[in-house]
């Protein structure tokens, strides 16, 4: 009588049925890290959550500016959400709203661009029959969309630390929590002259 995993085989039938279940539960229990992506073949762009939409689609950072807010260049919209306590002189709150409005409205029309690209990409997908050099195309047109709308965001990041005092800078980043321990970077000698 043959042998398997789950003892002595039936028959020649029964035997492959029940290696074919035993499959089954070992998959259904395999750790969710062998299946990082499950659930997510329904969504309306493979790569984009609905989430990442509705951020995108809003003109929101969505982390692209990490690089500056990390290194101490404070973004525009969190310097008009602490405003009173940055005690941001009218001037200031003035040219920093104008910064922010300018942002967010060429944020939104990349954003929109880069959604299409990625929405493109993922469609092309759907046709077993695709050209490598369709994929080209449609790739660096979502890189670059993503590329300009990264720029777009660490822009607005340098325009605001400029309108920005070296105390203001300093004060934004403890009240972002960062204060000065393991600050990536915040060098007060970067500081704007303020206005």
């Amino acid at each position: 009588m043959q042998r398997s995993v789950l003892g002595p085989c039936p028959g020649p039938v029964l035997g492959p049925v029940l290696a074919a279940l035993a499959a089954i539960c070992f998959a259904a229990a395999a750790p969710a890290s062998d299946a990082p992506y499950a659930g997510q073949q329904n969504r309306t762009i493979a790569s984009l959550s609905d989430a990442d939409i509705a951020a995108i689609t809003a003109g929101e950072g969505w982390g692209l500016a990490l690089p500056a807010e990390l290194n101490g260049w404070p973004g525009p919209a969190h310097v008009l959400y602490l405003a009173e306590p940055l005690a941001l002189s009218d001037t200031q709150r003035a040219v920093v709203t104008r910064i922010y409005g300018l942002m967010r409205a060429e944020a939104q029309r990349v954003g929109s661009q880069y959604i299409e690209s990625e929405r493109a990409l993922d469609a092309a997908f759907g046709d077993l029959g695709l050209d490598p050099i369709v994929l080209a195309g449609l790739t660096v047109r979502a890189t670059n969309a993503l590329g300009e709308l990264r720029m777009i965001h660490l822009a607005a990041h340098i325009e605001t630390r400029q309108v920005l005092s070296a105390d203001q800078v300093v004060q934004y980043q403890a009240l972002r929590g960062y204060g000065g321990q393991g600050t990536h970077g915040a060098h007060g000698d970067h500081a704007g002259h303020g206005k």
